[in-house]
């Protein structure tokens, strides 16, 4: 059983427009690579992670918050000027200890950016999928909106409906193995990452870390700062 004693109401939607309309405790998911990217982040030091929606608030924030790096990715290639693209291998690669990390997609923090009707807003991918769920359940919502991003924020994409299938199982209390589905997304929505064309900005090893189901055991709380911009805190459970 969830370890809540609230019955929840899950409603899955997708794209930004489902973000626009998401209520309750939201969580916007985008697995390949935005969130997945973010908690790569954390784990190499960073201290802080703010997600933007335009290249160019990006680079004002830059200039903005002192010790920071930009990261981030239109039509999955790294933004020129920027100092990583969207990419989990190149953040492993890095020291990023006591940076903040600026972060702007073109879906997952497009989709943090638009969702003003949430309560509560959490950012989401397989890595932290389980942790995303037990802060869940430990604010006891009465609705919880799972965004599925999708595939530049307009094409379904497995891999967020999934993420946000498995969230949904582990509030119910279910407890299937996911493992299967995961692996089938290697040649489905995650072929990409295998197409030599793509080694140099969506390499395989993205696709292997942003598959490790329950990698960390943090969720990431969205916070709306003033300036509209948005800080992902790290919720460590």
């Amino acid at each position: 059983m969830p370890l809540s004693s609230r019955r929840m109401d899950i409603h899955i939607s997708e794209f930004i427009e489902g973000s626009k309309k998401a209520t309750g405790v939201t969580v916007i998911i985008d697995v390949f690579r935005a969130f997945s990217t973010a908690c790569y982040a954390y784990d190499s030091g960073a201290s802080r992670v703010i997600a933007t929606g335009s290249i160019e608030t990006a680079f004002e924030l830059k200039k903005k918050y002192k010790n920071s790096v930009l990261a981030g990715e239109r039509d999955e290639r790294k933004i020129e000027g920027f100092d990583f693209g969207n990419s989990p291998t190149e953040i492993i690669k890095s020291n990023l200890s006591g940076q903040t990390l600026i972060l702007t997609t073109t879906a997952g923090t497009n989709g943090l950016v638009n969702a003003t009707r949430s309560d509560i807003l959490l950012a989401g991918s397989i890595v932290n999928s389980g942790a995303t769920a037990r802060y869940i359940n430990l604010l006891n919502p009465a609705l919880v909106s799972l965004v599925a991003m999708g595939y530049q924020a307009i094409k379904t994409a497995e891999e967020d409906i999934l993420c946000a299938k498995m969230i949904s199982d582990i509030l119910k209390g279910g407890k299937h193995d996911f493992s299967e589905r995961i692996e089938e997304l290697r040649t489905t929505s995650g072929s990409r990452f295998f197409n030599p064309l793509n080694i140099d900005f969506s390499p395989p090893t993205d696709f292997f870390l942003c598959t490790m189901r329950d990698r960390f055991d943090f969720a990431l709380r969205a916070e709306k700062m003033k300036d509209g911009n948005i800080n992902l805190i790290k919720m460590e459970l």
